[in-house]
Order: structure tokens, then sequence, then C-alpha cells
């Protein structure tokens, strides 16, 4: 069951992301579609399906494993490529996140 829930998530939100940008469009039809998409992407409507793709990996990626462990495991990998903890640590303080959450990705660290 958390399986289906976490592909329907990773499929329904890139679908709020499209509607969102067809209602700022103005337009309807296939002509709202192809402005979002084109509106969306850099380099068109290509840019615009692969962003969505993008999107919806991450947003199955964040149902599975939870935005704690992701961010925990981008600034490990970013810090055992030499990346000084100073400037890492800086980095996170300016994220939009929850001061619990700060320190425990900086615990990590």
């Amino acid at each position: 069951m958390d399986e289906i829930i976490s592909k329907l998530a990773g499929i329904g939100f890139p679908a709020v992301v499209l509607l969102i940008a067809m209602a700022t469009t103005g337009l309807t039809g296939a002509a709202a579609i192809t402005a979002a998409l084109a509106m969306l992407g850099p380099g068109g409507m290509i840019g615009g399906i692969v962003l969505l793709g993008i999107i919806g990996l991450a947003s199955d990626a964040l149902t599975k494993y939870g935005l704690e462990a992701l961010l925990v495991g981008v600034y490990q990998e970013r810090n055992s490529q030499g990346e000084s903890k100073i400037n890492l640590s800086q980095e996170i303080d300016k994220l939009p996140i929850s001061r619990e959450l700060k320190l425990i990705i900086k615990d990590e660290l």
C-alpha cells in the first residue's frame, strides 16, 4: 500500500504543477498545455516535460525516504567530495526548513 501511495504522489505533484502553470496562462485546452510546458521548462515544451519528470522523481524520493534523510545524504556526499563544513553549515542555515531539521543535518556532518 505504501508503494502505491508513493507512486501516486510522484505522479500527482507534477500534475498539480502543470495545472497551476496552465491556470496562469489564461488559455484553455491544448493551447494552455503547450504554453504551460513552454513556460515551465528551459528550452520550450521538451524542457517542461523533463522538468515535470524531475519533479516526479524528487517527490517519489521524498515520499520514500523523507526530507530529513535526503538532505542528510546530500550534505554528507558534498562533505565527502571536499566541500568545507563551514560553507555547508552556512548554506544549511539559509535553507527554508525548521531549526530542528537544520540542527539534525549539521550533527550528521
